[in-house]
Parts: C-alpha cells; sequence; structure tokens
C-alpha cells in the first residue's frame, strides 16, 4: 500500500486549540451550546471559518443541524475560498489526507479530478484556514467520512454550480460551503450589510454576492445556482459578528450559517 501524502495541520493552536483534548472539549462544548431545530438534516450548509473564539458558535449551530444524519452522511464536498494563492478554477489538493489534532480526514478527490474547471493544487491548499477549520466539527459530527475539499478562486458561478452538481449524490453526500461575511465594518454597517446578504442568500438570489459582502461570494453563487435548480429552501440559522463574539465593535467580521433544505424535508 502507498504511502498517505498527508497535509498536515496548518491553522492548529492559532484558529483552534492545537491539542486534542483541548480541541475536543471546545468543540464538544460549542456543539452542546447549539440550539437545534426539530428539522430533519439540510443538504448543505454555509458556514463561516474565522477562529472559534470569533464564528465557532455560528458554526457549531450550522453543524448541529447534521446531528439527524450522522450516521447515514459519509462523503462530504467542501468548497472554500483560496485566501492565499491564486487559483484558477477550484483546486483539489495533492495530498490524499488531511491531518487534524482529532486525526486524520480521507480525501476522495478520484471523483471530481475529471470535471471542467477542477484543477490540482498543493499551494492552493497548504496555509489554507477556510477548509480546515471546519474539519474538527465535522469529526465531532459525523461517525465516518471522505472528504472533497475545494479551494475555490478565478471560477465561473456556473462552473462551481456544475461542479457542485455532480458531486451532489443522494442522502450519503453533504455539501458545505466556507464563507465569512462582510470584513472590517463598524458594528452597525457590518450588522446592515451582512443582513442584506443573508435576505439575498435565504430568497436564492439571483444577482451574484459579492467578494466585500462574502469572501466565499463564489461558491455561494455557485451553490444558489444549484439551490434555484433544484428548488431547495434556504434557512437563515444564526447571523452575528465578531463583535458580538468578541466584544470589539469598532471593525467587525460577520459571520452567517445557512442551511438548504431539499424538496419534502
Amino acid at each position: 500500500m502507498a504511502t498517505p501524502l498527508v497535509r498536515p495541520a496548518a491553522v492548529a493552536g492559532t484558529f483552534y486549540p492545537g491539542t486534542p483534548s483541548r480541541l475536543q472539549k471546545e468543540v464538544d462544548d460549542l456543539l452542546d451550546h447549539a440550539k437545534v431545530g426539530s428539522d430533519p438534516a439540510p443538504k448543505a450548509l454555509i458556514v463561516p471559518h474565522a477562529g472559534y473564539i470569533y464564528s465557532g458558535p455560528i458554526a457549531a449551530r450550522a453543524y448541529a443541524r447534521l446531528r439527524p444524519a450522522a450516521d447515514r452522511i459519509t462523503r462530504v464536498v467542501l468548497l472554500g475560498p483560496a485566501h492565499r494563492a491564486y487559483v484558477d478554477g477550484l483546486a483539489l489538493p495533492e495530498a490524499n489526507v488531511f491531518d487534524t489534532p482529532l486525526g486524520p480526514v480521507e480525501i476522495d478527490a478520484e471523483p471530481a479530478a475529471a470535471l471542467p474547471g477542477v484543477v490540482r493544487s498543493a499551494i492552493a491548499h497548504a496555509r489554507e484556514h477556510s477548509l480546515e477549520v471546519q474539519l474538527p466539527f465535522l469529526q465531532r459530527i459525523l461517525r465516518r467520512f471522505r472528504l472533497i475539499p475545494f479551494a475555490v478562486g478565478d471560477a465561473r458561478p456556473e462552473i462551481v454550480a456544475n461542479v457542485i452538481e455532480a458531486l451532489w449524490g443522494g442522502p450519503e453526500t453533504a455539501v458545505l460551503v466556507s464563507s465569512d461575511l462582510s470584513h472590517y465594518l463598524p458594528y452597525d454597517v457590518g450588522r446592515e450589510i451582512d443582513q442584506e446578504t443573508a435576505d439575498r442568500i435565504v430568497g436564492l438570489s439571483p444577482h451574484l454576492i459579492d467578494h466585500d459582502h462574502a469572501c466565499g461570494a463564489t461558491p455561494i453563487n455557485g451553490l444558489l445556482a444549484v439551490a434555484r435548480r433544484r428548488h431547495l429552501r434556504a434557512e437563515l440559522i444564526d447571523r452575528r459578528s465578531s463583535g458580538d463574539t468578541a466584544g470589539d465593535k469598532s471593525a467587525v467580521v460577520g459571520y452567517g450559517a445557512f442551511a438548504f433544505h431539499e424538496e419534502g424535508a
């Protein structure tokens, strides 16, 4: 058997605790405090990706929605913006394992590798936090899963939508988009802008979200296109900012958690 090519954790100890016991306790505490409704598990989520002290409570409320499906979700399609490297399209990693303090996560790149717009890039993934910070939540919620992770760069919404559509799968697959909302605005200004963005997401707006309103606008727009095609119902789970979670209201980053439900769910 070939030796796995591992992408080591890059932001453990900064964005989230770097030791297994502390990380498990923090994630479990966040999930235990998340308010969960009685709806069936959603097919797709939009979740924030800042340090857990800032966006962890908002992300936890989204991930807690997956608990009813913890036994059946065995594949996760995860898309987040490429912050640290230019990507022409959607980049899969070269690695076949992502590591976190909670253990390895197996990458299942084969179903996506030949899709139009998909490339491979170790550089795009080496320091990318938007995907990594999601993994401990998934590791604590799901029993066992394989990951298809994309660092999304310069890509048209229809290309992103087609990739998501090709990997949509059935009840075994969850689709996640990692994105924060507005960045470094005064608290009241950011709150107003983020509410407008949230309204557009929940309304499945055909008008593109821009990157000033959400750093993950490109994968969000792709997901919204699929949601319109498939007549999904979108729900705002939580919308707050760093001014709500970490105290400083002079220049805040916005965070939103959204769920997308298939017809009948």
